[in-house]
């Protein structure tokens, strides 16, 4: 399957408890308004969820099962997990929707909600619910989240197992089945793809440093310090957040967070840098809520979070608003 220039999937966000799509490829800037918008079965509890790109199902994950509805609120179809769970710790199962539509890729914690002794990674045809792939992935994590490729065959999956680290794992499906390759670290956190895929950026588990590698081999191009920010280690204590990722091919978005230590006022402040050199542009007001709100979506422009649950897109070109 050829590349996909330019690929940017649909923006979903849980608002009212309807699954909301939106398009951030058109001109519209402020707060968005969906383009779509699914109503989940009752009883469910979403935990993660995802938007066809032409906007005719919905797809979520539950504790027990990935299913598809769609845009009349029908149910398409359900993947139901086997086992039953048995402990509720916090997990949620996590899904990925590959960048034509045709697959979606389902994280399943079953390590922890005592299912198994390991999690599960499956593909499933988007169109039934049919499973295509599956792979043991050996981690006891509590969530998974999916960075779908732009060349339309390959999915990054980084799988948190709180204080034990971060596990980060390539996946693509071949004849076999998955094909999955595990990246040799376990204690940097995946963050965001480049647009054009050949690199992506991660941060330290213990929020040290961030670093940009490159793809698919995971080779560090270059690594920035906490410290190289130049703050006053004397007057706060600062750190990396996990967030921000790529505003475009040639700019990281960076988010560190710190307390002042005589007044113990927390801060969070957003930062420009340079993708190619990790040479540090500047600050910038991102308008976001928290160290989280922050999403970049490659093309120069960003996501913050209204107060209403929809997302509002901002860009510092003088251009726009």
């Amino acid at each position: 399957m050829s590349g996909q220039p330019g690929f940017r999937p649909i923006t979903a966000r849980l608002v009212g408890g309807a699954i909301c799509g939106y398009d951030t490829a058109g001109a519209a800037f402020g707060v968005l308004a969906p383009v779509a918008v699914f109503r989940p079965r009752e009883g469910d509890d979403v935990c993660d969820y995802a938007v066809a790109p032409d906007l005719e199902r919905a797809y979520y994950t539950t504790l027990d099962a990935a299913v598809c509805v769609g845009a009349d609120g029908d149910e398409l179809w359900r993947a139901v997990i086997e086992e039953e769970w048995t402990h509720a710790w916090g997990h949620r199962p996590g899904c990925g929707l590959s960048a034509d539509g045709r697959r979606l890729w389902f994280y399943r914690p079953d390590a922890i909600a005592g299912r198994s002794g390991y999690d599960v990674w499956t593909v499933l045809d988007a169109a039934t619910g049919e499973v295509l792939g599956r792979a043991e992935l050996g981690t006891v994590g509590h969530a998974g989240e999916h960075f779908v490729h732009p060349d339309g065959e390959s999915v990054l999956l980084d799988v948190g197992e709180g204080q034990d680290g971060t596990v980060v794992f390539r996946g693509s499906l071949a004849a076999g089945g998955l094909e999955l390759v595990t990246y040799p670290w376990t204690d940097r956190c995946l963050i965001g793809l480049s647009p054009d895929g050949e690199h992506f950026l991660t941060v330290d588990h213990g929020q040290g440093d961030f670093a940009v590698h490159a793809h698919p081999g995971g080779e560090v191009e270059f690594t920035v310090t906490v410290d190289d920010f130049g703050y006053d280690g004397e007057r706060c204590e600062a750190v990396v957040e996990w967030s921000g990722g790529y505003l475009d091919a040639d700019t990281l978005a960076v988010v560190l967070y710190g307390e002042d230590e005589e007044s113990g006022q927390e801060w969070f402040r957003s930062h420009r840098v340079d993708a190619r050199t990790g040479r540090i542009l500047g600050a910038f007001d991102s308008g976001a809520r928290d160290c989280y709100d922050l999403r970049p979506l490659g093309d120069g422009s960003w996501l913050t979070t209204d107060e209403s649950g929809h997302p509002v897109r901002r860009t510092a070109r003088p251009d726009r608003d």
